[in-house]
Order: C-alpha cells, then structure tokens, then sequence
C-alpha cells in the first residue's frame, strides 16, 4: 500500500483519486462481466460459435478499458481537455466516414471494420464532443466577450447532422438532452429555452415523419398492436417470471430467444435470472456513481471541471436510463447498452474514456489558474480545512 506522504505517480494517484466511485465502478465492472458470461453463451451457440466467444471478448475489452480508465485518470484536466478537443474532429470524421461508406447492419451504417472489430465511432464522440462543449461553454463563463455558446452550438449542428445521416437517432437524442444540460448548468437565457425547444419538437416530429425506422418504433410503443413488439414482450416476461429474487444464475430462458440478449437487453436477463432485488441493486449502483461524481463538483470553482464532469455524468446516468426503460417497455426501443453491463468492445472503450476523464476531473487538486496540477498530500489538505 502507498503511505500518505508518498510522492511517486502512483502514489499521487491513489491518495487524490475517489476511491469511492472507483469501488462503485469497479462493482459494476464486475456485475457486468458475470451477466456477460451468463447471458452471451446462448447467443453463441445459437449463431454456431463457441460457447465463450462473446464472453472471452468482452473480458479482452475489458483488460483494455481498465488501462484505459486508469491511464487517463492519471492526467491533468488541462491534458484531458486538450486531448479530448484535438480528438473531436477525428472521431467527427470517422462518424461520417462509417454513414457513408460503413457496412449497412438494421438499417443504419454506424460501423467502421477494422478486421475482426467492428468499430462504433460514436460510441467515442459523446465523451468528447461534452468535453469540446463544456470548454466552450466555461471559456464564455471566464470572458462573456467569447463568443462560446455559438461555438458549442456550431459543434452541436455538426454531430447531430453526422448522427442523423446514418441514421442514429437515439444516440442524437442522447447528444442533444447532454448539450441541454450543459447549457442549462452555464446559464441558459430564457428565448434560447423557447427556441430550443421548438426546434426539438420540430425535430422530432420530422424524424418521425420521415424516417421509416422511427416511425415504426414510436408506433409500436403508442400501440403494440400495430407492429412486431417480440423483443419488448420478451423482456416483460423475463422480469415476470424472475420475480423478487429470479430463476437463478444460469436459469434464464430469456438469453435463449432474444437476439440481442447479451446487448441491448441485457437488463431482462438480469430481471429474470436474478431478479427485482438485483435489478434494484444495480440501479443502485448507477445511482452511486453519479450522485458521488456530482457531489464532488460542490466544492469545484474550476467552471469547465464543473460542466465537463457533470456532462460526462449526465450522459452516464441518461443512458443507463435509457437502456432500462427500453427493457421495461416505459421507453421506444432505442438500440442503447447499459453501461459496464452489456456486450459491445467500443461502447465499453468509450465507457472507459469516459469515465477515466471523470476519475481526473475528480482527483483532489488545488486550483491554480485554469489547472490543477500540483496533487496536495491527505495531511496537507486536512490542515488547510481546520482538522487535527
């Protein structure tokens, strides 16, 4: 273990990173990767490959994404805004890159092969386009003079329209609530709240118009009885039949029938093998992780800090949300994972980039200027707050 006056990297890391959201993730790690192996088996089987197929890689991505977590909470804010803001319009890039020339999978060219792995540029952009954001939005907080809200609306346009031409609809809702927010917490006027907000409705109502895909979604969740609703009738019964405490591990049937069992309804199993008390367990633990990333910034003057975490967070806790109102029917179906739980190598990177920045954002720095670079040692900062 590291003693409190130790001065090495590591040693700065441990004693300034909150090692409480870390435990909470590294629960949710763990949980995910036990429904992986039990959901993903069957859905091997059934499309003729070996049985851990899925599960193996997923533990190979997930080896890379604690790397990739730790690496990056490792750096300063400073080092991760400006990484994120030099990456942004690469990913940008390969988003229209993949609506253009990506292979058609449901509909939708979102994915990019790079030999045996498919690549969801997307899943990447999130973090870093509310990173670009929040940058803009904080410089315009510092210098009302800089033109920042403009900028951050320019930013906006441009990933919606590379989401909207694959098409990826819930990820561009999921993009646009997360920009909402972030305005909201930098001071959003009132006529950009009325302007906004038409202008969402008239999107909305213009995808669902004109996008046959949507169409059909939206349909089938005002009236089940209009279209095919397999996979949502499916994911009901599992969470039935799993009642308070479930069937059991290994149990299920639900990973037996569903196609996507092991990705987007990965929750029904969930439901049905372990039941409600661990479905409320693992809300739980979303929740923890949240709160305890939000209840960090109270004490935060650093303004891009403040939005760029509580960006990243948002975008966190929405999608979880997301993902399990789809599997309790209170949602359209969006084709969105949970979190840390379900299957898929470039939401799970992503998910590391993400919450890696967090893990900086978070450490317990001085503010020096825009920075903070110079961790303080635990006896330090309880003698500059008044303690013994």
């Amino acid at each position: 273990m590291f003693t409190r006056t130790d001065r090495s990297l590591l040693g700065n890391w441990w004693w300034t990173v909150d090692r409480g959201l870390l435990l909470a993730l590294t629960i949710l790690i763990g949980f995910g990767m036990l429904l992986t192996y039990g959901a993903s088996v069957a859905v091997a089987e059934r499309l003729g490959l070996s049985s851990f197929h899925f599960a193996e890689r997923q533990l190979g991505y997930l080896l890379l994404t604690v790397l990739l977590m730790f690496g990056i909470s490792l750096a300063s804010p400073r080092t991760v805004r400006r990484t994120a803001v030099a990456l942004f319009p690469v990913v940008l890039g390969l988003v229209v890159l993949a609506g253009f020339f990506g292979p058609e999978i449901k509909g939708s060219r979102r994915w990019l092969p790079l030999g045996s792995f498919a690549l969801q540029p997307s899943e990447f952009l999130k973090p870093l386009f509310i990173v670009t954001c929040a940058w803009m939005f904080s410089e315009q907080m510092r210098n009302p003079q800089f033109p920042g809200r403009k900028i951050a609306a320019v930013i906006l346009l441009m990933t919606v329209t590379a989401l909207v031409m694959q098409p990826d609809i819930g990820q561009t809702a999921l993009i646009v609530i997360v920009w909402l927010g972030l305005f909201f917490l930098a001071g959003l006027p009132l006529l950009w709240l009325v302007v906004l907000g038409i202008t969402g409705v008239v999107a909305m109502g213009a995808a669902y118009m004109f996008l046959p895909h949507v169409t059909s979604r939206i349909n089938r969740f005002l009236d089940p009885a209009s279209g095919d609703t397999y996979q949502i009738d499916t994911a009901l019964n599992a969470f039935r039949n799993g009642g308070l405490f479930g069937r059991g591990p290994g149990e299920g049937l639900v990973k037996r029938v569903l196609p996507d069992a092991h990705t987007d309804f990965i929750f029904a199993v969930a439901g049905e093998e372990f039941g409600v008390v661990a479905c409320l367990g693992l809300l739980l633990i979303f929740a923890i992780i949240v709160i305890r990333g939000l209840l960090n910034l109270l004490k935060e003057n650093d303004p891009f800090v403040y939005l760029a975490t509580a960006g990243l967070l948002f975008q966190f806790g929405v999608q979880a949300y997301i993902n399990m109102g789809v599997n309790l029917a209170v949602l359209p179906s969006k084709g969105m994972t949970l979190p840390f739980v379900s299957y898929g190598g470039s939401s799970m990177l992503a998910l590391g980039l993400t919450m890696g920045m967090v893990l900086s954002f978070s450490r317990r720095q001085p503010v020096i200027g825009a920075n903070r670079p110079m961790p303080r040692t635990m006896p330090a900062r309880r003698r500059e707050e008044g303690e013994p």
